[in-house]
């Protein structure tokens, strides 16, 4: 670290020498001046080329002085050159502005709104060193896609998880969300989850978003916690000029005949003879809908029964409103200095009411010959509300936050040092406050089980409101809080070793300072006097009419959630409180994290069509973690706190090769690392005697490091268009799984646990549960793209087409991996693995109407590993068809039409064989009508 602190600060210190100074410009877009990002500026006198940044600007360092032609190639735009002369202490800026590419040129035709989005992001795609994928606003736009995650599910080689309809977890070629990584303009979001690292794509409006880029490969100056890839979500930047967009949308939710809405604004400007620039955005979303959800757990007998053990069925009603602001500021001093700030808020309030009967302790009754006749168990009626106040209205409140400040600079000292720096400070939280739970309970009760067809099981009992018994009435307030203060520098200067071919040296350092904690607490009430049954209370009852899953769900009577919102549980003289430690104690815990890190690349052109980029990175990382050790769930045997502290060294080589101007090769073989999952790494122990299991966290667990390789092969249409197809495959070492042990003794936990108390009894053996190492994992597969503008048909018409597909093929291997007897599994897939992903689309646009079609699919695969077989939990095959349209009325003024999962796709996972449902949650079609408003 010092060395390179030392390397980096004398580089600091060059200035000028000789007669070379520096090039800078611009390059937009002469119809809209919006800037254009990913375009190759190169000057034809030698081998000297440029990419335009995410603004359009570009600069030439350590340039002779001289007369110069400066071209510039943007697929879908025509080339242009100009000419040029540089003097050394003068002011040397050139502005490319570009026009579409017009009709009569071979295989082009003119560029509507659709074609200029996708434009702006395969010339950044073409033009990056690394392996990627990029999407610019306006293709998201063409979706019908609310959310960020929604937006991702496009991009080949990525599923993403849902949650109550909308994508939320990200799955990058097969490896689950902790193993990928999500930045905002570079900087790491922090999760606003209790237990992992995840983050909420659902929380971040699509329309705030200006880019995406999704790094499948790395660089040395990357982040090196993105073992599966790093998606980077690039705020706007401030425009050319003044522009005001605006939006306003109403839609429709059909499963709760609600009504939505959405509104957007963004203003962006330039002043003081464009040396300041300003954009401000705002989103605000209001949706109201609902699911129809039924999960089971099955068990399996001594003589091979397969049957429930537990079932519920659940209504959801749900209220998520979505609040979104950024703003970004640049101040030019001059060609060679300029500073940034940037924020960004996000809010979501998610307002719950969870109806659920749940039948559990579901135990067979046999005959004589153990078949078996019946079943017997308890059922529960539970609601999930809060409290009648203004900010929960009687519903669950989940309160999400993420918020980013930045600032940070570049500068050019002299004519061959490239310097930039910033710091930020992110936090999100999660906050559940005044959340409530009543539920009533009928013991002992005969019941029968429907197994003809597993994937749709229901329970027969005849049930009677007036046999339910208060059994809790409870409160609880979930807080969750993590924070980042993060900072770099980077320096860049020229540094060849083959004449004339362009060389560049890169190193710098970073630092990231994160906090995490989660405070939980929760009550349970005592009425002082007697409640009554369940039909002596308000209730309310819904019949299975409707009910998405199938009318035999009927979820029944439940209490009206605004009588349990109005209990007045703090009043001693109605309520005895009491708190449940074994609800909270356990989960409860504080992490700190320190991450230096430095690196150096070296970027290097061997002729105008080969480049390398070779370099490594060095992340050193400390961990301090505390929490608790405790006893049958309530008996509080102290804090555990442990530090531990572990260095990674990433090396990393990759190759470019430009066959011809539209065709491209690419060849990396890199590493990168996946840190644990927060909750995992606490050094809780959780022992209940009672039911001889203990779980613990394990803050010995090593960070999983990966080995990647992969290849990959573009050719771009000049029509807007590419074709792709690649392999990859990835090692990845230590990674982590839940270890389970039936067979646990107290020697055992003496030899894990030396410095607790030993909560075993000699001679007993418990069940014990760990995240813990496991030994390795080969990740494999390949993906194929194909986008194109069908400007080959014949006729006006037919040229309006537009294809999108993709597919990803992705298989794993698994070992180290025992089951809960302590034998090794075989055959085993890594958790997250998806076989097959495709997309497609067919669009048609003209000069003031645009359609497309969409489609999803991703094929069932292992979430979650159990103790064999029979336990593992799988996520079930997806298909959405979604659809949009647009028309534009007059050229700053248009209409938009919506729908999504057209399929009405529910969320399924199943236990073990696909026939088994574990879960199957129905959402219906989502529609919305809008008009947007664009100077």
């Amino acid at each position: 670290m010092k060395f390179f602190t030392t390397l980096l600060l004398s580089f600091i210190a060059l200035l000028s020498y000789g007669q070379s100074t520096v090039l800078t410009g611009k390059v937009t877009d002469e119809a809209d001046r919006f800037s254009l990002p990913g375009a190759t500026i190169r000057i034809t006198e030698g081998n000297r080329y440029t990419v335009s940044g995410q603004n359009g600007s570009f600069e030439f360092l350590d340039l002779p002085e001289g007369t110069y032609t400066v071209s510039v190639v943007y697929l879908g735009y025509q080339p242009l050159e100009r000419k040029i002369t540089v003097k050394r202490g003068q002011k040397n800026n050139i502005d490319l502005t570009l026009v579409t590419a017009a009709n009569t040129l071979s295989e082009v035709v003119v560029m509507g709104d659709m074609l200029k989005g996708q434009a702006r992001a395969l010339n950044q795609q073409k033009n990056n060193q690394n392996i990627s994928n990029i999407i610019s606003s306006d293709q998201v736009g063409r979706f019908p896609d609310a959310n960020i995650g929604d937006a991702l599910k496009r991009v080949p080689g990525i599923t993403m998880q849902n949650d109550q309809g909308e994508a939320r977890n990200i799955i990058i070629r097969g490896l689950a969300p902790n193993l990928n990584s999500v930045t905002l303009n570079g900087d790491r979001i922090p999760s606003a989850e209790g237990d992992n690292r995840n983050v909420q794509m659902d929380l971040i409006p699509a329309d705030m978003i200006s880019t995406i880029e999704v790094n499948k490969t790395l660089t040395p100056d990357m982040d090196a916690d993105a073992i599966g890839g790093s998606v980077n979500l690039i705020t706007r930047a401030s425009p050319n000029g003044q522009r005001i967009s605006a939006t306003l949308a109403g839609g429709y939710g059909p499963i709760r005949d609600k009504a939505n809405y959405t509104a957007g604004l963004v203003y962006g400007n330039r002043f003081a003879n464009n040396k300041i620039g300003l954009v401000f955005s705002g989103s605000f979303n209001n949706n109201r809908f609902g699911s129809d959800n039924v999960e089971g757990v099955w068990d399996q007998d001594d003589n091979g029964n397969v049957f429930l053990q537990e079932m519920d069925i659940r209504k959801y009603d749900v209220q998520r409103i979505r609040r979104s602001t950024a703003l970004a500021f640049d101040y030019k001093i001059n060609e060679k200095h300029m500073f940034y700030a940037n924020a960004m808020y996000n809010w979501r309030d998610d307002l719950e009411n969870r109806y659920r009967v749940r039948y559990r302790d579901l135990e067979p009754v046999y005959n004589a010959t153990n078949g078996i006749t019946g079943y017997t168990g308890n059922i529960r009626r539970e609601t999930k509300g809060g409290i009648d106040n203004s900010t929960n209205k009687n519903a669950r409140l989940e309160r999400q936050t993420v918020q980013n400040y930045a600032v940070g600079g570049e500068h050019l000292f002299g004519s061959k040092l490239d310097l930039d720096w910033s710091a930020n400070y992110a936090t999100a939280s999660e906050d559940r406050p005044n959340e409530r739970y009543i539920d009533f309970e009928q013991e002992d009760v005969a019941i029968g089980q429907n197994l003809l067809n597993t994937r749709k099981p229901f329970i027969t009992v005849n049930e009677d409101p007036s046999n339910f018994s208060l059994r809790t009435i409870s409160e609880n307030h979930d807080f969750t809080k993590e924070e980042e203060f993060g900072s770099k520098i980077n320096v860049r200067f020229p540094l060849s070793v083959i004449d004339g071919q362009k060389g560049r040296l890169r190193t710098g350092v970073r630092l990231r300072l994160k906090d995490k904690m989660r405070d939980n607490i929760f009550y349970e009430y005592e009425p002082i006097n007697e409640v009554g049954s369940l039909s002596d209370v308000p209730n309310v009852y819904y019949s299975g009419q409707g009910y998405q899953a199938g009318e035999q769900y009927a979820p029944g009577y439940f209490v009206d959630r605004n009588y349990l919102g109005n209990l007045d549980l703090t009043n001693g003289s109605q309520y005895t409180e009491e708190a449940q430690a074994a609800e909270f104690l356990a989960l409860n815990y504080r992490a700190k994290e320190q991450i230096f890190a430095s690196y150096l690349r070296w970027d290097q052109d061997f002729t105008d069509k080969l480049s390398m980029i070779l370099g490594a990175r060095v992340e050193h990382t400390r961990i301090n973690y505390t929490g608790n050790f405790v006893l049958d769930e309530e008996e509080l045997l102290g804090e555990v706190n442990n530090k531990n502290n572990y260095t990674n060294v990433l090396p990393n080589i990759s190759f470019k090769y430009k066959a011809t101007e539209s065709t491209v090769l690419r060849a990396a073989f890199t590493t990168a690392i996946a840190r644990p999952n927060y909750y995992a790494l606490a050094p809780y122990v959780s022992a209940l005697p009672g039911d001889t299991e203990i779980q613990a966290g394990n803050p010995d667990l090593n960070a999983t490091y990966s080995y990647n390789a992969d290849l990959m092969a573009e050719h771009y249409f000049r029509s807007v268009g590419i074709l792709s197809g690649g392999v990859f495959y990835k090692n990845l070492k230590d990674f982590i799984y839940t270890y389970r042990n039936n067979q646990y003794t107290t020697a055992n936990f003496a030899s894990d646990f030396p410095n607790q108390q030993n909560p075993i009894p000699a001679g007993e053996n418990f069940q014990f549960v760990q995240q813990r190492n496991g030994d390795n994992v080969d990740v494999y597969g390949f993906e194929v793209a194909f986008q194109r503008q069908l400007d080959f048909l014949p006729g006006r018409f037919l040229k309006g087409f537009g294809v999108y597909v993709n597919y990803t093929n992705t298989n794993s291997t698994a070992r180290g991996i025992t089951n809960s007897d302590g034998d090794e599994r075989t055959d085993v897939k890594l958790p997250g693995t998806a076989p097959h992903m495709f997309n497609g689309s067919l669009s048609w646009e003209n000069n003031k109407f645009t359609s497309r079609v969409s489609l999803n699919y991703t094929s069932s695969y292992i979430d979650e590993l159990g103790g064999d077989a029979f336990e593992d939990r799988y996520y079930d095959k997806q298909l959405f068809l979604d659809a949009n349209a647009a028309y534009k009325i007059t050229p700053k003024f248009r209409v938009f039409l919506e729908a999504n999962n057209l399929t009405n796709q529910p969320l399924r996972y199943y236990q073990g064989i696909s026939s088994r449902t574990m879960q199957m949650e129905y959402y219906q079609a989502r529609f919305n009508l809008g008009v947007k408003f664009d100077l």
